[in-house]
């Protein structure tokens, strides 16, 4: 069993900056992958970033050189440092990762970037 909790949303400027975390619970949660995706008003969730459990990063191409995911096993917590926001970065942020074929969730963070 693994539980997710993201904290660190809110409201920004573009241009602006965030960092999410992810905290994690459960004996393997150090050892599993993690990832971030978002869900934009009216539009289907998408996958935002990946972090192997050695730290392997990988990012989709809208967000590539503006975000940067990160983890820290011994703290069970993983985290998303958001530079240079944008509109169109708007959505909830929810965290991700799976053990034994189930997957589980966050119960997502809102961010807002506006003027």
């Amino acid at each position: 069993q693994v539980q997710l909790a993201e904290s660190g949303g809110g409201w920004v400027q573009p241009g602006g900056s965030l960092r999410l975390s992810c905290a994690a619970s459960g004996s393997v949660s150090g050892m599993l992958p993690m990832y971030w995706y978002r869900q934009a008003p009216g539009k289907q969730r998408e996958w935002v970033a990946s972090v192997t459990a050695i730290g392997t990063a990988t990012y989709a191409d809208s967000v590539k050189d503006r975000f940067t995911v990160s983890r820290e096993n011994a703290k069970s917590t993983m985290y998303l440092s958001m530079n240079n926001l944008k509109p169109e970065d708007t959505a909830v942020y929810y965290c991700n990762t799976y053990y034994r074929s189930t997957t589980y969730w966050g119960q997502g963070t809102q961010v807002t970037v506006s003027s």
